[in-house]
């Protein structure tokens, strides 16, 4: 007895489903003449005609129907073990659930957690924003491995974590085009009364900021605060109002958001701290985002504190 030819029988579940050779040469990148060379031997082997003539397709017969409910569920159980092998595949990722301070600037997080996915071990990043108390609670419970934050963990906080100061930089003041030509004076003296967008009330560099325009005697018009930086950037590029980001990301903000610097505020420092527990701290992923960050997240090394 032969044994089936599952090539042919591709080749018959195809033209039984388009109902034209011409159509299944088509889908199957062959010539009409080896699709119906093949069917021929196919329709030989099983001893049975396969295909009728109904004007110009083809119709299958009562044989052919049998032949295709095998057919369907062959290629079915095919397509179900290529998506087994491939959740196999996905479930071999390691999972790293990560927590991201509204406040820290979105490209900075992306530069912290890129060596994580560059490990031999394949990472499946697990990504939530938010203020960080919530964030600390959910650390607490092990419903996240890591937080990346604008300030270490509050001493008051019942959270057995460990704070890893990564990195540090100033601050430079940008605005839109159209914004900066109707300003006065320069920098710093132009922000008093200009319109400003200021971090919200949990962003760590709000509070050095108020106290820097204080004791520069400099009282802008806030016009919008905001928890995420990169909402307060958006609202930037419109011109709605001056806003500061750290020095280091200035390229990137310009070319991004359409924005100029103005200038710098070096008396005021943004850093930039990783917060895990005893637990994770010897996580590979952790072990490489902690590494890479001290290194170059900011292109100089954190102050040792």
């Amino acid at each position: 007895m032969n044994n089936l030819n599952y090539k042919h029988l591709r080749y018959f579940w195809m033209v039984a489903k388009t109902g034209s050779i011409a159509k299944a040469a088509e889908q199957l990148f062959l010539t009409p003449q080896s699709i119906s060379g093949q069917l021929t031997e196919f329709a030989s082997v099983l001893g049975v005609e396969l295909f009728r003539r109904s004007g110009r397709n083809l119709e299958v017969t009562d044989a052919g129907r049998k032949v295709l409910s095998y057919a369907d569920e062959i290629f079915s159980i095919g397509d179900e073990l290529i998506e087994a092998i491939h959740d196999q595949r996905a479930k071999k990722s390691t999972p790293l659930k990560v927590g991201i301070a509204d406040s820290v600037s979105k490209l900075v997080a992306y530069r912290l957690l890129e060596p994580a996915l560059e490990l031999a071990e394949p990472i499946r990043l697990i990504c939530r924003e938010g203020r960080l108390v919530p964030l600390l609670a959910e650390l607490s419970v092990n419903r996240l491995d890591m937080i990346i934050a604008d300030r270490p963990m509050p001493n008051h906080l019942n959270v057995r974590g460990f704070n890893h100061l990564l990195g540090e930089s100033q601050l430079t003041v940008f605005g839109a085009p159209s914004l900066i030509k109707k300003l006065a004076n320069d920098f710093p003296s132009c922000l008093d009364q200009a319109p400003f967008l200021m971090p919200g009330e949990d962003a760590a560099i709000r509070s050095k900021l108020e106290q820097w325009l204080d004791n520069n005697n400099l009282h802008p018009i806030i016009n919008g605060e905001f928890d995420d930086s990169a909402l307060m950037k958006s609202f930037g590029q419109a011109g709605v109002g001056l806003f500061a980001a750290p020095s280091t990301n200035a390229a990137h903000i310009c070319e991004q958001y359409k924005v100029q610097p103005i200038g710098k505020i070096e008396a005021v420092v943004e850093q930039v701290y990783m917060i895990a527990t005893e637990r994770q701290v010897k996580h590979p992923a952790i072990m490489a985002i902690s590494e890479k960050g001290r290194e170059d997240l900011f292109g100089i090394s954190p102050a040792k504190t």
